[in-house]
């Protein structure tokens, strides 16, 4: 569960997958926010407090390994069923239509979801994510592997927390992650087996056949987009961040420095204001 209370009440949904939770603040315009592996909505707390100031912002737990509630046992955790799952959240909230912000796994996702329930998305904005062959990156792949035997990926997870700053984060952070944080991301996986079995469904499911079929129906979504990219990142490259801004016709592609992948840890102030002006303008001057 996110911990961190700048992104407001704890809430819950029902989707016919399971419980949900989600935290929200602000009013306005809403936007969703979506994470990736092993991390939860707290990877958003460096960004929501400035935006929930002009807009709704909510951001949900997905079952990604760092959430309290797991979901039905047969909820469908595939990368096609973690995309319904993102419209359900949105059409149950009656969000739609929504901007729709991705990370890392969680923007593979949302790529999946802009293109299958078009209908329910105004804007997108990608950070560095999976996308096209790259799902999941090769450094990263190996990990897939391990999530058939979640006993012994539980294991290594565990021994990586008690490191002052953990191995898995240094693949995507390139400055230190406060404990708390650190905590909220990976105690849930070492703790509950409910929560392990709904990552290795998820890590089960990945191929990248899915982004690749994603992406050629990029030119139809012909809403804004924005493409945030940290050109340092060495998991997901900068010519896969090119190679969307060339397929969606209305996009605009910015790089930032000093930063992995997960900018909204690195350089959340920089990511908060080209969200800003792409959401009041839908252009970047």
């Amino acid at each position: 569960m996110s911990r961190f209370e700048v992104l407001g009440l704890q809430k819950e949904v029902q989707l016919p997958q399971g419980i949900i939770r989600y935290r929200e603040c602000g009013s306005g315009e809403p936007i969703v926010f979506i994470h990736g592996l092993l991390v939860n909505g707290d990877l958003w707390r460096k960004v929501v407090p400035q935006l929930s100031q002009k807009y709704r912002c909510i951001v949900p737990d997905l079952p990604l390994g760092a959430h309290e509630v797991a979901l039905e046992p047969e909820a469908d955790l595939t990368p096609p069923g973690m995309a319904k799952l993102i419209a359900n959240f949105v059409e149950a909230l009656d969000l739609a239509p929504v901007t729709l912000v991705g990370s890392d796994t969680g923007g593979a996702f949302c790529q999946l979801a802009i293109t299958a329930y078009p209908q329910y998305f105004s804007r997108l904005i990608l950070t560095n994510c999976d996308a096209y062959q790259n799902f999941l990156p090769l450094l990263v792949r190996p990990f897939q592997w391990v999530g058939h035997f979640m006993p012994l990926l539980t294991s290594l997870v565990s021994l990586d927390a008690r490191l002052k700053r953990p191995l898995i984060l240094r693949f995507v952070t390139k400055h230190p992650v406060e404990r708390t944080a650190v905590q909220s991301y990976l105690e849930p996986i070492i703790n509950n087996r409910t929560i392990q079995q709904d990552l290795g469904k998820v890590l089960r499911g990945i191929s990248n056949r899915y982004t690749k079929a994603a992406a050629t129906k990029f030119t139809q979504f012909d809403k804004p987009v924005l493409i945030v990219w940290a050109n340092e990142d060495f998991l997901f490259p900068v010519k896969d961040a090119q190679k969307m801004a060339k397929a969606f016709p209305n996009v605009r592609l910015e790089y930032i420095s000093d930063s992995f992948a997960f900018i909204s840890e690195d350089q959340p102030q920089h990511l908060t204001q080209l969200i800003e002006i792409f959401m009041d303008s839908g252009v970047l001057v």
